[in-house]
C-alpha cells in the first residue's frame, strides 16, 4: 500500500505544568488535535496520584513544578509504570533521559507541540517520525 494510515497509540495525555497560561494553552492545543486530557495538574503529588489510578498514554511534563516538586520525579514514576514522558520545559534536564522519551524546549508553538506528540507517537509505534519540530529532541532515536 502506497499510503498507509498511522493509527495513534497515544490517546490520553496527562499535562503536568505549573505555569497557568502555558497549562491552559497546552490543554487547548492537545484537545484541538484530538487527544483526551486526563487532567492538567501543577504538582508532583497530584501527577503521581493520577499516574497510579488513571489510564494515561503520555505525560507532558515541565521539570520545575509548584511546591518545589519535580517533573523528573514524575517521569521516574511514569517510567516505572511504562508510561512515556515528554518533557516540555525551558531547559532539558541532564541525567533524566532514562525516564523520558524526549524534550520539547520552551518556547514552542501550538504546531510544534502537536508535532512533537505525533513524533513521539510514531516512535512508540515503531515508526520513524515524519517531521521533527525544531525545539524537539528525542532521546531514544
Amino acid at each position: 500500500m502506497l499510503f498507509s494510515r498511522f493509527t495513534r497509540s497515544i490517546k490520553t495525555i496527562l499535562i503536568v505544568e505549573d505555569e497557568p497560561l502555558v497549562a491552559f494553552d497546552n490543554e487547548l492545543r492537545v484537545v484541538d488535535a484530538g487527544y483526551r486530557v486526563v487532567a492538567t495538574v501543577d504538582t508532583e503529588g497530584e501527577a503521581i496520584a493520577l499516574l497510579e489510578r488513571e489510564s494515561i498514554d503520555l505525560v507532558l511534563a515541565d521539570v520545575n513544578l509548584s511546591g518545589g516538586g519535580s517533573g523528573i520525579e514524575v517521569a521516574r514514576v511514569a517510567s516505572g509504570l511504562n508510561i512515556p514522558v515528554l518533557f516540555a520545559t525551558g531547559t532539558c534536564p541532564g541525567g533524566a533521559q532514562q525516564y523520558a522519551i524526549g524534550c520539547l524546549n520552551k518556547p514552542y508553538s501550538a504546531a510544534e507541540l502537536v508535532g512533537a506528540i505525533e513524533a513521539v507517537d510514531r516512535m512508540i509505534g515503531g515508526k520513524t517520525p515524519k517531521t521533527m519540530p525544531g525545539p524537539l529532541s528525542l532521546f531514544t532515536v
